[in-house]
Order: structure tokens, then C-alpha cells, then sequence
């Protein structure tokens, strides 16, 4: 077998064990919550009768995060790209986010838009990559500095020395693989190409990290107005980081849209920060409904409208 047929055998594994690794978190969410009934009923009628002006607060959050992932997809690429389309093609992607594993329905659709717009599948890919590490590293900052500034936001104290020695050896063992790997680095050395040259523009510059930073926020603020929304009195440096640890959770488990395994983490680390049950409970719906359930419908007639125009 030739290196070029291999690919689609490995990839179609890398599927299956996605697939795999969902059905095994949905079934342990579902197991979870059929052992908590009772707190689940609770939960929804306590979101049932929730403050709605706090509710109207939380959906527009949740619409401003389409706009701020499009202004951080515009900040990673250096061509302009339709300002319309784009934020159109975030709002599609997240739809998609929700029926394919790992993130895969997002990047399909950020990847085939790109490339309608002129860039090549390398620069494309390299583009979605760079907007992805800037959402990573700004989730860890923005954890590390509640720490910092709130060291009793979880009911822990930070100790900067050990932030201090994990670094420098996160930083070796990418050294190590770069210096080990010629493919690897040079992967690395075009993605570094890229991102210089993204830099080299500030607006791009602060475009890219100004967007990924109020994309983190913007949810998070979702999670904090529904809070409200329901009366649970949690100090929001909690709930912000509650949401910050949950959402990096998340990220290790390929789930469509993070399904059953956010839900669960935002529900065990708001418990953490003090909420009762069926309140955590209830901030976790309230959260799904405004940032996945309602707007999957009309995010999936958008993605099907792009795709008939050609934009995709």
C-alpha cells in the first residue's frame, strides 16, 4: 500500500476511535444523569422560572461570540475576507461544532470557507491552527491571572514556583520534539512564517488575540448572566473560572460541541465554587440552550445557504 492510499485508512481510524471515544462520554453523561434525576428536574424548572432580562443578557453574549470568533479568523490570515460571510461561516460552524467529533464540523467549515476565499489548503489549515493556539493560550492566561489576582477563586491557592518550573519544561519537551522531528519542524518553521508575518500588521495582531480573548469572555459571560438569571449569588471570578477549567476539559474529549463532557466538568466545577446541585444544574441548560440548542436549527439552514451560494 502506497503512502498515499494509507491516509485514508488512518484517518478513517482516527474517525472511528473519535466516534469511539464520544459514544463512550455521551453514555457515561447519560448514565450520570439518569442517577440524578431528581436534581436534573429541579434544575430545569428553577431555569424555567429564571430572571429574563438576565436570560436576554446572556443570549446577546452568545451572538457577540460569532462575531468575536470572526474577527479572530480575520486576525490569523492576512487576505481580507468578507466580513458578511464570515461571521456567517462561524455561525455555521458552530452548528456543524455540534454532529462531528473533536471540533471536526467547525474546522471543516473555517477550512472550506478559507479556501473559497483564495487560500490554499496549507495556509488555510495553518490559519485555523494559529486562531486555535491563540484560544488556547489565552484560556490559560486568563485562568492563570484569576489565580494570581484571586487565589481563593476555586478554594485553592495558586504557588507560582511550580507555574514557574512547568513551564520551562512544557518549553523543553517542544524543543526536543521540534529538534527530533525534521517534518515536524518543518511544519513548524511555515506556521512560524505565517504567524510573523500576521504580526507584522497590528490591526491583524490585535485582531487575532482581541477576538480570541472576547471569545473566551464572551462565553464565560454567558455562563455568568445565566447565573443571575437563576439567583445563585457565586462571586463571578468563580464562574468565569469554573467556565475557563470546564471549557479546557472539553477540549481533550472529542465530543460534538463538547457534549457530555463540558456539561459535566461545568457542572462538577460550579458545584466546586458553591452552587447547589440542581443550580448547577440549571446554569448548565441555560448555557446549552443560548450557545448550542437554539441556534443549531437556523445555524444548520445557514450552513446549507452558504454552501448553495458557493461560499463553502
Amino acid at each position: 500500500m502506497s503512502a498515499t492510499e494509507s491516509l485514508p485508512v488512518a484517518s478513517g481510524r482516527r474517525l472511528y476511535l473519535q466516534l469511539g471515544i464520544t459514544l463512550v462520554v455521551l453514555a457515561a453523561a447519560g448514565a450520570v444523569l439518569a442517577a440524578h434525576r431528581a436534581t436534573l428536574d429541579s434544575g430545569t424548572e428553577r431555569l424555567a422560572a429564571a430572571d429574563g432580562e438576565w436570560l436576554v443578557l446572556a443570549c446577546l453574549a452568545a451572538v457577540a461570540t460569532w462575531v468575536s470568533a470572526a474577527v479572530a479568523q480575520q486576525g490569523a490570515v492576512v487576505e481580507r475576507l468578507p466580513r458578511g460571510r464570515l461571521v456567517a461561516a462561524q455561525f455555521a460552524a458552530g452548528a456543524a461544532n455540534h454532529l462531528l467529533p473533536a471540533g471536526a464540523g467547525a474546522t471543516l467549515v473555517n477550512l472550506r470557507f478559507l479556501r473559497r476565499c483564495g487560500l490554499s489548503t496549507r495556509r488555510s489549515a495553518t490559519a485555523l491552527a494559529v486562531k486555535a493556539a491563540v484560544g488556547g493560550v489565552v484560556r490559560c492566561v486568563l485562568g492563570v491571572a484569576l489565580l494570581v489576582a484571586a487565589p481563593g477563586t476555586v478554594g485553592l491557592s495558586v504557588r507560582i514556583p511550580h507555574v514557574l518550573v512547568l513551564l520551562p519544561a512544557v518549553a523543553g519537551a517542544v524543543g526536543l520534539a521540534v529538534a527530533i522531528s525534521r517534518r515536524l519542524r518543518r511544519a513548524v518553521g511555515r506556521a512560524f512564517a505565517d504567524v510573523r508575518e500576521v504580526h507584522r500588521s497590528r490591526a491583524r495582531a490585535c485582531a487575532l488575540w482581541g477576538g480570541s480573548v472576547a471569545f473566551a469572555l464572551l462565553h464565560a459571560g454567558v455562563v455568568v448572566a445565566v447565573v443571575h438569571a437563576i439567583g445563585l449569588g457565586l462571586p463571578t471570578s468563580r464562574v468565569v473560572m469554573a467556565y475557563l477549567v470546564a471549557s479546557g476539559a472539553a477540549a481533550l474529549l472529542p465530543t460534538p460541541g463538547g457534549l457530555g463532557s463540558l456539561d459535566t466538568v461545568l457542572a462538577l466545577a460550579l458545584t466546586a465554587a458553591g452552587a447547589p446541585g440542581p443550580d448547577a444544574v440549571s446554569t448548565v441548560l441555560g448555557y446549552r440552550l443560548l450557545t448550542g440548542w437554539l441556534p443549531l436549527a437556523p445555524g444548520l439552514l445557514v450552513l446549507a445557504l452558504l454552501v448553495r451560494r458557493k461560499a463553502l
